[in-house]
């Protein structure tokens, strides 16, 4: 059984783009195989493209903390403190 690592961390706009930085040594390690074909290793950090459709589903922007797991194996991204529905 595999350990379930669940981080949060800020979303940032990088060149238009919202992502999410984690750091190889805080746990991007562990998260490099469940999200494989949307990340990127950079450098020290695990890169994670946010697209807009997904930011638009789960109402986050730049500055929003996002909590990251591999539960079940899978990549898993939900807002930590989501925003209300209008």
């Amino acid at each position: 059984m595999e350990e379930v690592m669940s981080l949060e961390g800020p979303v940032l706009k990088v060149n238009g783009e919202l992502l999410v930085l984690i750091p190889l040594e805080a746990g991007g390690l562990e998260l490099i195989d469940c999200s494989r074909g949307i990340s990127e290793v950079q450098g020290e950090s695990l890169k994670i493209v946010i697209p807009e459709w997904l930011a638009g589903m789960l109402r986050i922007e730049e500055g929003d903390l996002i909590c990251v797991s591999n539960t079940d194996g899978k990549f898993h991204t939900v807002p930590s403190n989501p925003r209300p529905v209008h």
